[in-house]
């Protein structure tokens, strides 16, 4: 018989303290009883009162269009902080920059949020806008914090790449923008995706800076789960968790997927 080296005793170990409690909570999401420690028989009622619960289904709504068009902005904005980061030359300028532009990296959230509160009311009170928080202002806080995670990934793919392509490039009559927009940009794509799939799963996860910027008329769905628990974890909050679980889950096998029949035609052509 095979002895279990320490390597593979770790490796289940630290897998069973991960993914037990998913499924702890994915098992007790068909849970017949209101009380989730307790169990009361096999039923799916709770998926059927989490889809006409209109609360959750209009802050999922929320959250959904929030992190679009914050994880955009923030692939816009942090693309072009990378670039002024990788090629512009040694100074306090680019310094000061830099350092603008991490910062939010290692800054906690609740002065973040705290921070972008305090300019909203100011910019009301002084400007008249914006009268209100919502929408708008949490789209503008999740862009200015999801910025910084692009600017990172990206410059790091800038670093890397041949800046002799684009030489011959603009050798060759391309003005700067169009080299950028023809030759820089396909060759960072990849970063560039990267960057907005994690600003992403950013701005759909946050809670603390959310808090802060939102208002009255718009809730993401990390709040409203997080009040619903400070007031009794709901089932519907099991089977909501349940249903992130696969769809999270469904997109990873599909990525799997095609990743390696990728690598197999790669393989088969090269042979």
């Amino acid at each position: 018989m095979k002895k279990l080296s320490f390597s593979t005793v770790m490796l289940w170990a630290g897998m069973f303290f991960l993914y037990a409690p998913m499924f702890v909570l994915v098992f007790y999401s068909f849970n017949a009883s209101k009380l989730v420690t307790v169990w009361g028989g096999f039923s799916i009622k709770w998926y059927g009162e989490l889809f006409r619960d209109q609360q959750i289904l209009d802050a999922v709504g929320t959250s959904l269009q929030v992190a679009f068009y914050a994880s955009t902005m923030a692939v816009i904005l942090g693309t072009m902080a990378a670039f002024v980061m990788t090629r512009f030359a040694r100074g306090w300028g680019k310094l000061t920059l830099s350092n603008m532009i991490t910062a939010p990296l290692v800054m906690p959230e609740v002065i973040t949020g705290l921070s972008l509160l305090l300019l909203f009311v100011h910019m009301a009170d002084f400007l008249g806008w914006p009268a209100e928080r919502g929408m708008l202002t949490i789209w503008i806080a999740h862009s200015t914090f999801c910025a910084a995670y692009v600017a990172v990934v990206v410059s790091s793919r800038l670093r890397e790449i041949d800046r002799s392509i684009e030489e011959a490039a603009m050798d060759l009559g391309a003005t700067p923008l169009k080299t950028f927009f023809l030759i820089t940009v396909p060759m960072i794509s990849p970063a560039i995706i990267a960057g907005w799939l994690l600003s992403f799963s950013l701005s759909l996860d946050d809670l603390v800076i959310a808090s802060f910027a939102s208002g009255p008329g718009a809730t993401t769905l990390p709040m409203v789960v997080f009040s619903s628990v400070r007031m009794g974890v709901s089932p519907k909050i099991n089977a909501l968790a349940t249903l992130i679980i696969l769809l999270v889950s469904l997109i990873a096998f599909v990525s799997w997927y095609f990743a390696r029949r990728a690598e197999a035609k790669q393989r088969a052509s090269s042979a």
